[in-house]
This record gives structure tokens, C-alpha cells and sequence, in this order.
């Protein structure tokens, strides 16, 4: 890693067993956001409840 990377590059934050490295690159594929998969999950779930009562 070169000198002017590293100075850009934020401390790395410390775990009990060493450092801890998170991923600095994004990788390919589908990006959705926490929102979506929580609104998602819902909504699924109301219509198994549903699904249970009418079926």
C-alpha cells in the first residue's frame, strides 16, 4: 500500500483478537437499502398472517 493511500485511509479500529479490516471496495451487484429489506420483510409477513387467516 502506498504512503499517500495510507495518510487518506481512516485509523483502523482494534477488536480483542487484532485489528479489524472492514471492505473499502464496492462490490458488483445488487445495492439495496436497510429500508427496503426491513419494509420488504414486513410486508411479507402481513401477508403469511393474512394468508393464514383467509386460507
Amino acid at each position: 500500500m502506498s504512503a499517500r493511500r495510507r495518510r487518506r485511509e481512516a485509523p483502523m479500529p482494534q477488536s480483542a483478537a487484532g485489528l479489524l479490516r472492514f471492505f473499502e471496495e464496492d462490490i458488483k451487484g445488487l445495492k439495496i437499502k436497510p429500508e427496503v429489506v426491513l419494509i420488504l420483510a414486513a410486508l411479507m409477513i402481513a401477508l403469511v398472517i393474512i394468508a393464514n387467516i383467509f386460507f
